[in-house]
């Protein structure tokens, strides 16, 4: 198939390219970053210009759209920028999709609609209630996606993403800023700079929170997976995570061990909002899409992402 991946040139979106080359796709990377995409094709652009830089003539069989702001925290500082982006940004990139007569679209959505669940592991069925624009976003195009289905044939499936993490091939995380926990632990192991722990009296086995990670490489391999199940009218949707969680201190022991470097903890307060166990339940996924997680291990997820860390730091 020719595959439009938007977001190609980011962290998730260059693996899910890479693994889509492998399998024989033609893809293209459309982003608003200039910086080296692993498709050969690449068109530099956001996604509310998808109608002007792309065309019938293209032959545009399917999109996967990662294409998103999605640090939550500024989402509340900086709202406008998520609901202009995410929200109107993917409108436009449904209309346009419609005008091209493209009927297949993985959507990258997140655990964040859910906000903080009432129990754990959590299910596709649970009651949405994000707690932050990011995920008021994210939720709002999952709707919409349902419209079009209903009202024009499209065959979609969005996938929640939990806590992802690892490399693949030379493709990983480096956000800037970067917030997430495992990344931020690496650069405090190597520079040894203080590395700090919100919350540490939380209803859990060590008092500190509890996430579900997931490598990367399963994420993407669930998108590929995604593709060959889509049926016109209908909108899928999954959650991806391991199904087990991982406290905040077993992150920080696994990346001591996996580095060989020591590292300082400070405990700092809870943050505003922070659940004290976020899980999924992958069940769905499993049954209907035949997806398992094969690197379900943290410290395999960690060492990944310790490699990739080294290589960009020369």
């Amino acid at each position: 198939m020719k595959i439009v991946v938007t977001g190609g040139a980011g962290y998730i979106g260059s693996v899910i390219t890479m693994l889509l080359t492998e399998a024989g796709h033609d893809v293209i990377v459309l982003d608003q970053r200039l910086q080296k995409s692993p498709a050969p094709n690449f068109v530099h652009g956001n996604i509310a210009d998808f109608g002007r830089l792309f065309s019938k003539k293209d032959e545009i069989d399917a999109v996967i759209h990662c294409a998103a702001y999605i640090e939550a925290g500024e989402s509340v500082r900086k709202p406008e920028k998520y609901w202009q982006n995410n929200t109107i940004g993917s409108l436009k990139l449904l209309e346009a999709l419609r005008n091209l007569g493209t009927k297949k679209l993985i959507f990258s959505s997140t655990a964040a609609v859910y906000g903080n669940p009432a129990k754990t592991p959590i299910t596709e069925d649970m009651p949405k209630n994000p707690t932050n624009p990011y995920g008021m976003t994210k939720l709002a195009i999952d709707m919409a996606i349902s419209s079009e289905c209903v009202a024009h044939g499209l065959a979609a499936t969005s996938l929640r993403y939990f806590n992802v993490a690892g490399s693949y091939q030379g493709q990983g995380e480096r956000h800037n800023p970067e917030t997430h926990i495992i990344p931020l632990a690496l650069s405090a192991a190597e520079s040894g700079k203080e590395f700090t722990i919100f919350g540490n009296d939380y209803d859990t086995p060590d008092g500190t929170c509890v996430r579900d990670y997931i490598h990367v490489y399963d994420l993407a391999r669930a998108h590929l997976l995604a593709l060959d199940k889509l049926e016109p009218s209908r909108h899928s949707i999954y959650n991806l995570g391991n199904g087990q969680g991982f406290s905040n201190r077993q992150v920080i022991n696994t990346v001591k061990q996996v580095t060989s470097k020591k590292l300082s903890i400070k405990l700092g307060p809870r943050r505003t909002g922070d659940p004290a166990v976020l899980i999924a339940s992958s069940d769905l996924a499993k049954k209907e899409l035949g997806w398992q997680p094969s690197k379900p291990d943290l410290a395999t997820i960690v060492t990944d992402a310790w490699q990739f860390y080294q290589i960009i730091r020369q």
